[in-house]
């Protein structure tokens, strides 16, 4: 479908630099009417529906269109200083993808971008090749939302982010501006759209990072929920472009689909492990991984079928990179993590000779804190893993792979070398709907005033015991009515009563 997309668009086309350079028609190149506001230019456009924090994200046909796309590659170009430089634009599978892929790379030609077309792609493939490339770029994903979703994920050159304090804003007005006049005017020299692809580099980039020949035999099953994870399974950990690992790798829902037909592409809900979880324990497998529909996160299954935390990952993948890091002369490595993963984290860390930052939620404040710190290695608990060697940016696969090497390298169960890094009960994220959020916390803040307890308001409001037998953390949504709590306790008795004290207060 991405060729068929392409050659609505292409006019004559060269090689250079082995990449196919396409020259669009001479018609696109002219300051033109866009079909969706050419009824009615006083209509005042407002794209705050679908700009978010950190991406674009709305309903196909609604929120966003093609027309709202256009102006936005056109927009990019405009905010980054783009023109006379290379833009890559990509997309995962929703069916919408391809045409919002042509659409941004039209706007951004018009003004003056030389545009690479990188086909179908995860999102960790973006940061790949922003990086390799050092190009800015943007991908069409709403990453687990469902069917009738699209958005974009923006990237600087060198995989650094933008969000809402770094250029979405002024995209977003650029790109509204662009849609009230109706046209996008021509920069003096268009920009040509060519075509790379970057799998087999980004799969070879990785192997280099973590080196799994080594490996014991494992039998691995993954589920792609229908996700980008089909493409880039194969690729990284088969056979499909480089050398057979020590792996039997036994897919679920490897068919790239859109609809999603199988399961909602987003592990992070229990409901959509539940395929994984039972291929496990049916096919004896030494464990389970399951990415998100643009396949930047990736959550653990062991062989008994049970859920490795993203904490414990983080945990483990930590010790590697502290390990590697210090062989490599670097002393007191820095981990990031952010405030909802366990404490077990940071205890690890120091134990291990590295330095743990503690952070706010979010990739955003994530990246930037990897960044100023020169840290080596950060993680979240919503199965984020952030790496200096990937350009401080994060991607599950190569998340994946560490953990298959810690298990590989070695002979225990997954089950067993997991415990060592869950030595605290943890509650899971519990979604209070609540309006009024602050007279909530509030409510908790009375209740617990005068106890040997500790309040910070890093992100929300985490409380935590003196004595360090228990902590807690509520932190209000920005964009839905609810009051997210995390509790985490040496046992589990301890962690069931804290939660029950605090959804009691909350929901009084």
């Amino acid at each position: 479908m991405w060729t068929a997309a392409l050659q609505a668009c292409r006019g004559t086309s060269r090689r250079h630099a082995g990449v196919t350079q396409v020259l669009l028609h001479s018609r696109l190149a002219l300051p033109r009417k866009m079909g969706a506001v050419t009824s009615d230019q006083t209509k005042t456009f407002d794209l705050s529906a679908s700009f978010k924090a950190y991406d674009v994200r709305g309903i196909v046909g609604e929120s966003i269109t093609a027309e709202i796309v256009e102006a936005v590659g056109a927009a990019f170009v405009d905010v980054l200083e783009l023109e006379g430089q290379t833009v890559l634009v990509g997309g995962d599978m929703r069916p919408s993808s391809p045409e919002f892929s042509k659409a941004f790379a039209n706007g951004a030609a018009t003004r003056g971008a030389n545009v690479q077309l990188l086909d179908l792609i995860s999102t960790d493939e973006l940061y790949y090749a922003c990086g390799a490339l050092n190009a800015a770029g943007a991908t069409f994903t709403a990453s687990h939302n469902p069917a009738e979703y699209n958005g974009i994920k923006m990237s600087k050159a060198g995989a650094q982010p933008i969000s809402s304090e770094s250029g979405l804003k002024e995209i977003q007005a650029r790109a509204e501006d662009y849609l009230h006049a109706g046209s996008i005017p021509a920069a003096e020299t268009r920009g040509l759209i060519g075509v790379h692809d970057v799998l087999e580099d980004y799969s070879r980039y990785l192997r280099q990072l973590v080196d799994l020949s080594g490996s014991r035999p494992l039998k691995v099953v993954v589920d792609a929920g229908n996700g980008m994870a089909g493409l880039t399974t194969p690729a990284v950990l088969g056979d499909a472009l480089l050398p057979k690992l020590p792996f039997e790798i036994i897919p679920l829902y490897f068919e790239l689909d859109g609809s999603f037909p199988n399961h909602p592409a987003n592990p992070l809900d229990p409901e959509n492990l539940l395929d994984l979880q039972a291929a496990v324990v049916e096919h004896g497998a030494d464990i389970g991984l399951a990415f998100d529909g643009d396949a930047d996160r990736c959550f653990v299954i062991d062989e008994k079928g049970d859920p490795v935390s993203p904490s414990a990952i983080t945990g483990m993948v930590a010790r590697r990179e502290i390990a590697r890091a210090r062989a490599q002369g670097e002393e007191n490595p820095t981990i990031i993590h952010n405030l909802l993963t366990s404490k077990a984290v940071a205890e690890l860390v120091e134990h291990d000779g590295g330095r743990a930052v503690r952070t706010r939620v979010g990739h955003s404040f994530i990246k930037a804190v990897m960044a100023e710190e020169g840290a080596v290695f950060g993680g979240e608990h919503s199965a984020h893993f952030y790496f200096r060697d990937f350009w401080n940016a994060d991607t599950g696969m190569l998340a994946a792979m560490h953990v298959l090497a810690a298990l590989g390298e070695q002979h225990r169960p997954l089950s067993e070398l997991g415990r060592e890094y869950e030595p605290y009960v943890s509650s899971g994220e519990i979604n209070s709907e609540i309006e009024d959020k602050a007279g909530a916390v509030e409510r908790v803040r009375v209740d617990f005033a005068g106890e040997d307890v500790d309040i910070d308001m890093l992100d929300g409001s985490t409380f935590t015991a003196r004595d360090g037998s228990w902590w807690f953390n509520l932190r209000p949504s920005n964009t839905e009515p609810f009051l997210r709590l995390n509790a985490e306790a040496a046992d589990r008795a301890t962690m069931e009563r804290i939660r029950d004290r605090v959804l009691a207060l909350v929901n009084g």
